[in-house]
């Protein structure tokens, strides 16, 4: 059985399941297969994804290096909240033959099965993005007030948590109320009490590396009545990372994210929806080597078998 892979070398996935496992499921990024018991494997593919679309082409390494970062956090905030993570280790999969062990090393987390949120948690510490859109229409951030006179990509007084729907074709923003509504008020306020946590976590660790982060997202579920940590944290996929030597407000600071690609695909006559464009092999580069610094300064080093 081969494995999928775009012409330059990464690993696509979700055509291509494991001989063996049986996936129930597969994201814009992951695919989610079923192990024994409570336990689910969580593969990271190459693919990348910009305004909700998945592009053609993916980027070399990627899901290794959300992988790596991912573990890093988990294990960083376990002080602050459970979360999901049993094993990153291919041989603690049942049954998978050497030849995919090899494929699938660095990408996989072996976790416990929670009962996900309805909702994405996206704590956002300076204006930017969609947000700055927002804001310059009617002073809000997904209803929430703030102050006037702000420019793009300034610091907030205070970071905010501004939800958004989850398994639709276009995350759609939530109003504090309507989060709270979907989840109960009592579960709303304290699932914003933890975002916010992990996100002064998150900001306070990378600041230390000379990094801002902007904006995060994250995502929640419960296990026998416990609210844990799902899916990844503080990754250049679900978060917008800012070199802080070259932050300035007024404009839209240079990201070591995926903010590349969008930069690039707001350059192109695409009305980001499906299909996506196709895309100059030089810009995913580019895209690769932002996800290599940032993890290589975040966690210290990178995936084995990555350089």
């Amino acid at each position: 059985m081969s494995t999928p892979t775009s012409a330059n070398g990464a690993y696509l996935g979700r055509e291509d399941a494991p001989p063996g496992l049986l996936q129930i499921a597969s994201g814009k990024v992951r695919d989610l297969y079923a192990l024994d018991g409570d336990r689910l494997l969580l593969v990271a593919s190459d693919r990348i994804s910009a305004f909700d679309v998945v592009m053609n082409a993916g980027v070399a390494d990627k899901g290794r290096v959300l992988t790596h970062i991912a573990a890093h956090w988990f294990e960083r905030t376990r002080d602050l909240t459970p979360n999901h993570l049993l094993s990153t280790r291919v041989e603690e999969i049942p049954g998978l033959d050497p030849a995919w062990q090899e494929r699938l090393r660095g990408r996989v987390m072996i976790t416990r099965r929670c009962v996900p949120d309805p909702i994405e948690w996206v704590v956002r510490g300076y204006i930017t993005g969609s947000g700055w859109k927002e804001y310059l229409q009617s002073g809000t951030v997904c209803g929430i007030a703030l102050p006037a006179g702000l420019r793009q990509a300034e610091r907030l007084p205070e970071p905010i948590v501004t939800p958004t729907t989850k398994n639709e074709a276009h995350d759609r923003p939530l109003s504090p109320d309507e989060a709270a509504e979907l989840l109960g008020a009592e579960r709303w306020e304290a699932g914003k009490r933890l975002a916010l946590a992990l996100y002064a976590r998150g900001a306070e660790d990378m600041a230390r590396h000379g990094i801002l982060l902007a904006d995060t997202k994250f995502e929640f579920g419960t296990l026998d009545g416990e609210v844990v940590l799902i899916d990844e944290a503080l990754t250049p996929d679900s978060s917008r990372f800012w070199p802080e030597a070259a932050y300035a407000v007024g404009g839209s600071p240079p990201s070591l994210d995926k903010q590349i690609l969008r930069d690039h695909l707001e350059t192109l006559d695409w009305d980001k929806e499906y299909p996506a464009p196709d895309l100059d092999p030089a810009v995913l580069d580019r895209v690769r080597a932002g996800y290599l610094d940032v993890c290589r300064t975040i966690t210290g080093s990178l995936p084995e078998g990555v350089s």
